[in-house]
């Protein structure tokens, strides 16, 4: 089965790669992988295996 996740980052003005390749990065270092990014909102729709 699996779980997911739908954020909407908050990355301010300054650094914005950045600050958004980190928040990818700190998902992904909790078993989330990237199943959508919205193109025309600022939408993350993530996935994971519920019984991980």
């Amino acid at each position: 089965m699996k779980e997911y996740k739908v954020i909407v980052p908050k990355l301010g003005l300054r650094n914005r790669i950045e600050k958004y390749e980190d928040l990818l990065n700190q998902y992904a270092r909790e078993g989330w992988t990237v199943k959508h990014i919205g193109q025309t909102s600022p939408l993350v729709i993530f996935e994971r295996d519920k019984n991980r």
